[in-house]
């Protein structure tokens, strides 16, 4: 375990945050190191875009390497290659989310540092920048938001551009 963030405001509600590099990577050392308080950040605006209920909640990041995504990429989704961003939310529904007594376990979010160094490159975006959004990406998919139709793809890129756009950071779409 790198870093244990307890308590971080979300208005009302309030995460319970675990970091863990899994196995060590210098690039998402630095960041863990220099900017946990930015990733809180991140996840406070994006669960003010997926307006979820005021409680407490607890959220497991994992910066990983593109090895490790890819056997758990293989298991889970039968798609053997590395991805920039896994999820394992712990609800299936909305319904059963919001129905949780606190403090309610979101899931874990897996980032691939290899692969996000190679996208951020290639789309002229700073690994951090890059980082947000996919912890962005993979914290809406633990609250139940998905891109499985054009629509839900529209509503989720919203939220994603919402938040990005609070930090600072531009539209990724664009």
């Amino acid at each position: 375990l790198y870093r244990s963030e307890p308590g971080a405001s979300l208005g009302k509600a309030r995460l319970m945050l675990s970091i863990v590099l899994h196995p060590p990577h210098k690039k998402f050392a630095a960041l863990a190191a220099k900017d946990a308080a930015f990733l809180r950040r991140v996840l406070r605006e994006t669960f003010k875009a997926a307006k979820l209920p005021d409680k407490k909640y607890i959220v497991s990041i994992v910066l990983s390497d593109d090895a490790s995504v890819r056997e758990l990429n293989r298991t889970f989704r039968h798609k053997d290659k590395p991805t920039n961003v896994l999820s394992f939310p712990q609800f299936d529904d909305m319904k059963a989310l919001k129905k949780a007594k606190a403090p309610v376990e979101l899931g874990d979010i897996i980032l691939a540092a290899e692969t996000i160094k190679k996208e951020a490159k290639d789309q002229r975006k700073t690994f951090r920048d890059h980082t947000a959004h996919l912890l962005a990406h993979g914290l809406l998919h633990l609250v139940g938001c998905d891109h499985d139709t054009d629509k839900n793809a529209a509503q989720m890129e919203k939220m994603e551009i919402a938040v990005l756009v609070k930090l600072g950071i531009d539209n990724p779409y664009e």
